[in-house]
C-alpha cells in the first residue's frame, strides 16, 4: 500500500511538472479516480451480481449453503450476509461488499452440488474470512488507487496530443528528459499498479485460507475442496477480468501459464501450496 501510494503521488507529480500544471495535478487525478470509483464502492456488489447473474438463495432450495452459513456467522459473531447463488457447473464461489453488514457471498451451483457439506462449510468460512479480514474493502481501496494510476496516464498522453496549443510547449522543450521519462511511465505504471493489486491479492488469499481453518477448526475440509475445484477444468461463464480476482480460485483455469513473468499476472497463488499449507496447520 506505501509503494501504491508513493507510485500515484510520483507520478502525478511527474506528470503535473511536465504538462505545466505543477503540484495542482496530483489532487486532480486523486479526485477524479475517488470520484469515479464512489459508485463502485457503495454498490459494487450489486454490479457485480448482475454481471453475474446470480439468484438470492434460500433455505429450501440451497439448504447446505444456507444452514452452513448460519452456523459459521453464529460462531464468528459475523451478522449473516445476503447469499446468491450464480446457475454454473464450474466450482467457484466468492464474497463481496464494503463491511460485514454489507457482505455478499456468492456460490454457484455447481460447488453446492458437487462438493460434501464439510467441504462447503470450509469454502464459506474462507469466504465469511475475507469478509472478517476486511479484505473485501482492502481491494475496494486498492481498486481505487488503480483507477488513480489508470487516469493519470491516460490523462497525461491525451494532453501530448492535444495540448500541443498551450503555452506550457516551450517547458515541455526544456524538459525533453521528463518528457520521455514520463511517456515510459505512463505505459508501465498501470502495469505495476495491476501486479501489486495481484501481489495483494494473492496475499489475501492465503490469510482467508488461514482464517477460514482457524473458524472450522477443520482444515481438511477446504483442502478437499480446493483439490476439487483445482481438478474441475471447467470455465466459468460469469466471471470477468474485473470480477475474476474476488472468486475463491481463478475461475478462468483453461489458461494455463509457463513462465514465471506471466504467472505475476495470476489472480490467485497455486492450489497445491494452498492445500499443502492447509494440511501442514
Amino acid at each position: 500500500m506505501v509503494v501504491f501510494t508513493v507510485l500515484v503521488i510520483g507520478l502525478a507529480y511527474l506528470f503535473g511538472q511536465v504538462l505545466g500544471y505543477g503540484n495542482s495535478f496530483i489532487g486532480i487525478a486523486v479526485l477524479v479516480s475517488v470520484g469515479s470509483s464512489f459508485v463502485s464502492y457503495y454498490f459494487g456488489d450489486q454490479i457485480v451480481l448482475a454481471m453475474s447473474g446470480a439468484r438470492p438463495a434460500t433455505r429450501k432450495k440451497d439448504f447446505h449453503f444456507y444452514t452452513v452459513t448460519q452456523n459459521l456467522c453464529l460462531a464468528s459473531g459475523l451478522p449473516m450476509p445476503k447469499l446468491y447463488v450464480i446457475e454454473d457447473t464450474a466450482i467457484n464461489a466468492f464474497a463481496t461488499g464494503r463491511d460485514p453488514r454489507h457482505a455478499v457471498v456468492c456460490a454457484t451451483t455447481g460447488l453446492l452440488t458437487r462438493l460434501e457439506r464439510r467441504e462447503i462449510e470450509g469454502v464459506v468460512a474462507h469466504e465469511l474470512s475475507h469478509v472478517q479480514n476486511y479484505d473485501i474493502r482492502m481491494m475496494a481501496i486498492v481498486a481505487v488507487l488503480v483507477g488513480t494510476v489508470a487516469y493519470a496516464s491516460d490523462f497525461f498522453m491525451r494532453s501530448l496530443w492535444w495540448g500541443g496549443d498551450r503555452d506550457r510547449d516551450s517547458d515541455r522543450d526544456n524538459n525533453g528528459i521528463f518528457l520521455i521519462v514520463g511517456i515510459v511511465l505512463a505505459i508501465v505504471s498501470p502495469i505495476i499498479a495491476i501486479l501489486i493489486q495481484l501481489a495483494i491479492s494473492r496475499k489475501r488469499e492465503y490469510l482467508a485460507d488461514a482464517s477460514g481453518a482457524l473458524l472450522t477448526r477443520y482444515p481438511e475440509g477446504l483442502a478437499r475442496a480446493l483439490e476439487k475445484i483445482n481438478s474441475d477444468k471447467e470455465v466459468l461463464e460469469a466471471a470477468t477480468n474485473a470480477t475474476a480476482h474476488l472468486f475463491i480460485a481463478n475461475p478462468f483455469k483453461g489458461k494455463k501459464f509457463g513462465s514465471w513473468f506471466a504467472g505475476l499476472f495470476d489472480t490467485h497463488p497455486p492450489i497445491i501450496e494452498r492445500v499443502k499449507i492447509l494440511r501442514a496447520m
